[in-house]
């Protein structure tokens, strides 16, 4: 890019930050929550625009480019919400509150792996996860805002079919909560185990195509 590209864009991001600075305030007027969401989701898409985080590419990466940054990336990311995660639960635990999050712990069932091969195969052929479609649609990319519009339909018919998903699988299943079967800390520690692992057969995997290479 250069300085003369630069500087034309400076005006249109001066006034963007100034519509994100109007918006927040008209915002916060109405709920303190609102505006948090505002600036949060802002925040957001800053982060995975500039770092073009996508869970797709992810899992897609290692088996297309042989990389394995964006799945060490994702893996780091799984472990420090594990801990927050554990923490913020574990805490209402021991204060006899309710645990954030309980009631939505759904079972897996054969609708888990129905819809984990469905959403694999759209994410797929779409080029990206739901983050990375609402990214490169924020970024004008055809393709990306054409899969956001299925996208929501899909998530629409999916709401409305729901109730018959849960009654022939989902309610039949029995949830599992990790700390029930092997405590706070050996549930903490099995995942975090996990999650090295798979951060050590990234590595490897990546450290051995590059090699062969």
């Amino acid at each position: 890019m250069n300085s003369n590209n630069l500087k034309n864009q400076i005006p249109i991001g001066l006034l963007v930050i100034a519509l994100i600075i109007a918006i927040d305030i008209f915002l916060q007027s109405i709920s303190d929550i609102h505006s948090f969401f505002w600036l949060t989701g802002i925040a957001f898409g800053f982060i995975l625009q500039r770092s073009k985080f996508c869970f797709a590419a992810a899992i897609r990466d290692p088996y297309l480019i042989n990389g394995t940054s964006l799945t060490k990336a994702m893996l780091i990311a799984f472990a420090i919400t594990t801990i927050g995660f554990t923490a913020i639960k574990y805490g209402a635990y021991i204060n006899n509150h309710a645990i954030p999050g309980q009631g939505s712990i759904a079972p897996i069932s054969f609708a888990t792996i129905v819809g984990g091969v469905l959403f694999g195969i759209g994410m797929v052929l779409a080029g990206g996860c739901a983050s990375g479609v609402l990214m490169r649609a924020g970024e004008g990319f055809q393709m990306q805002i054409l899969t956001l519009i299925f996208f929501i339909i899909g998530s629409l018919w999916g709401a409305h079919d729901y109730g018959w998903w849960d009654k022939a699988f989902i309610s039949k299943a029995k949830a599992i909560f990790l700390p029930d079967v092997l405590g706070w800390s050996g549930a903490l520690l099995v995942q975090l185990l996990f999650i090295a692992l798979l951060y050590i057969l990234a590595d490897k995997w990546e450290s051995k195509n590059n090699h062969d290479y």
